[in-house]
């Protein structure tokens, strides 16, 4: 088992508090399930007896008689014995009607350290605004990065290009990489999508018309990296015999978002240094989405290539727009504390137009952060105090 630390690192620091809710949420089958077992093997090597940690998976009809908020808390303390300090996990957590009141509930007797996770970020996010704002800390999950597989799968360097192939065709969700065969991997992709439909879109969300749904997210595959247009969306959907009202299609794009499908990424006004609420783009938070859902089964290298750069500056804790100034765009503006970065991501440079044309991105910036550009090749393009960088050394660099 490939032991997250990159995660772990993170969470430790609150595995003792009972003031903070620890919520742990992402994409379905990314691997929160597994960081909480992770997390509870750590706190028994604490010297913690097993009876004070509690689990409680919501997928499992063991639990079907939990369906509200009070009898979360009725059952939990009916499991506590004394005052001895409890650490609790529930995993997707979102089933349980108002499960938040449940929570705080449990929260305010500072007994219990808890633990939740969630495939669904209004549940993160808006829904524990109301009753926990400022009482947890969150943490999102992400299927595997390409580090994360190298350690797991002993990839060796000269293997990686082989590797990155494989994941824009793939993608990196932990358990595909449990399958060799081909019809092995589609239909565990295929599956893992029609959970999210199911129990997130449907169930959670009330989204009943599933076949627009579809042609949106099929839409927004189909031109990832382009600026999005509503107009353009709303015209392919009555092409397609599939009229729906504008309104519609926005709840239909929030779905994609808050079900961790797609990740929407805002413009970047460089010269007014100011986040821009249109004109956004999207990225898919695996690849492997495309294979299903996507007519045009070739891959997209160039496109594959930005959307990996995309998840891993996410996974190394960076905030991610995309870059506006006067002259044109520029692909990725990373931010982290006071730090920022301007990121062009290409397949190849070995092409002198191509150089000219990624080089030239950054004309008329006139301030001092500092300038990347991310591909393929081997050879160093470095030039006019614009780094040049090699797309492994960046996804095998934790410090970047």
């Amino acid at each position: 088992m490939l032991i997250r630390e990159k995660y772990l690192n993170k969470i430790r620091d609150f595995y003792n508090e009972t003031s903070l809710i620890k919520i742990i949420y992402g994409l379905r089958r990314s691997g929160k399930s597994v960081i909480l077992t992770q997390i509870m093997d750590e706190i028994k090597q604490q010297g913690i007896d097993e009876q004070q940690i509690i689990y409680i998976n919501f997928e499992s009809l063991d639990y079907s008689f939990i369906k509200n908020a009070k009898d979360l808390n009725d059952y939990i303390k009916s499991l506590a014995k004394g005052k001895s300090k409890y650490y609790v996990f529930l995993d997707e957590i979102q089933k349980v009607e108002e499960f938040e009141k449940g929570i705080n509930s449990l929260r305010i007797t500072n007994q219990f350290s808890i633990f939740i996770t969630g495939s669904n970020s209004k549940m993160t996010f808006l829904e524990l605004s109301t009753d926990l704002s400022g009482r947890y800390v969150s943490f999102r999950v992400q299927p595997l990065t390409f580090k994360e597989i190298v350690e797991f799968k002993n990839v060796k360097k000269e293997d990686y290009k082989k590797l990155l192939l494989d994941i824009f065709e793939w993608g990196s969700l932990p358990q595909r990489f449990s399958f060799d065969n081909e019809r092995a991997k589609l239909n565990y992709i295929s599956d893992v999508y029609d959970s999210i439909l199911l129990k997130d879109v449907v169930e959670r969300l009330n989204i009943k018309d599933i076949t627009s749904f579809n042609k949106i997210l099929q839409y927004v595959l189909e031109t990832e990296g382009r600026e999005f247009s509503a107009v353009n969306v709303l015209n392919y959907l009555k092409s397609e015999h599939h009229e729906i009202a504008t309104d519609t299609l926005y709840n239909y794009l929030e779905a994609l978002c808050s079900t961790f499908i797609m990740n929407k990424v805002y413009r970047y006004d460089i010269q007014g240094k100011s986040v821009l609420k249109t004109l956004n783009k999207y990225y898919a938070s695996d690849l492997g989405v495309k294979k299903i859902k996507m007519n045009n089964k070739e891959v997209n290298y160039s496109i594959s290539l930005e959307n990996i750069v995309y998840n891993d500056l996410i996974s190394k804790g960076y905030e991610v727009y995309i870059g506006k100034n006067k002259k044109g765009e520029v692909d990725f503006v990373a931010t982290k504390n006071k730090d920022l970065k301007y990121i062009q991501v290409s397949y190849s440079l070995s092409e002198e137009e191509t150089r000219e044309r990624e080089f030239g991105a950054y004309a008329g910036i006139n301030d001092s952060y500092p300038r990347y550009i991310i591909s393929l090749d081997e050879e160093d393009y470095s030039r006019d105090g614009i780094k040049h960088i090699n797309i492994f050394d960046f996804l095998m660099n934790d410090e970047f």
